[in-house]
């Protein structure tokens, strides 16, 4: 096995952090990371230094806002919010439900941006949560756009289930995504909980690539697809063209 290069181990340090571990001891880095204890502590000492990790009077290591800083200069992060923010709120204002925005990464979304009401429905989304592209409307949206190599690749992969409802077939899931394209509109109905349905449209950059998609997240109860598509479908075309894409 070859062993791992001073950047591998400098980013398997970085990657012990997620979501459900945003705060880590030595000990605990040095296990997720698959490190020795002495090696652990002198790239989480380099680390905090340069200000990628933060240490707190306990010992516990945090991410550093270094890494938000650089995070803010990507294309798809914190530039795309800012534009695209004003028409997610519009789209907020017109729903009062859960707006989401969302970009590709792989074989996941990553979710940039989230604006939820107090009343609306419960969902297991939060900015830089991923998911499986086939599990959400967004997902959905932006698997449809992103040509046949990508498509066939993700269809031979493992389609995770989270409820009965989810798209686990291949064959079905081709069905969905030709549908996408044709209607312009993706909708997952019920596939990460049963309680919860979700509209999505993909969002153009300046060259007319899909770049990123916008969603709306309501009660399945509740949900009148028909009133959403055209709120969805026009935040879409807005954050597009504030993007530079000229129809």
């Amino acid at each position: 096995m070859t062993a791992p290069t001073a950047s591998g181990r400098l980013l398997s340090v970085l990657a012990a952090f997620d979501h459900e571990h945003p705060a880590l001891c030595l000990t605990d880095i040095s296990r997720r990371a698959g490190l020795s204890l002495t090696t652990t502590h002198r790239l989480a000492g380099a680390l905090t230094e340069w200000g990628a990790l933060e240490r707190d009077d306990s010992g516990v290591y945090h991410v550093g806002l270094r890494l938000w800083e650089l995070a803010a200069l990507a294309p798809r992060g914190l530039a795309l919010r800012q534009i695209a923010l004003p028409y997610l709120e519009d789209l907020y204002e017109a729903t009062h439900e859960n707006v989401q925005l969302a970009v590709r990464d792989g074989r996941d979304v990553v979710y940039t941006e989230w604006l939820s009401g107090r009343s609306a429905v419960g969902v297991h989304i939060r900015v830089g949560a991923r998911w499986p592209l086939h599990a959400t409307g967004v997902g959905l949206a932006l698997l449809a756009h992103g040509g046949t190599e990508l498509q066939d690749a993700y269809c031979a992969g493992d389609l995770a289930s989270f409820t009965p409802y989810t798209i686990t077939d291949p064959a079905r899931l081709r069905r969905v995504l030709a549908e996408v394209r044709r209607s312009g509109v993706a909708v997952s109905d019920r596939q990460v909980t049963e309680d919860a349905l979700s509209v999505a449209a993909p969002v153009r950059g300046a060259d007319g690539t899909v770049t990123a998609a916008v969603s709306v997240v309501v009660p399945y109860a509740d949900a009148q697809v028909p009133v959403l598509v055209p709120a969805v479908r026009l935040a879409a075309r807005g954050i597009s063209r504030a993007l530079g894409w000229q129809p």
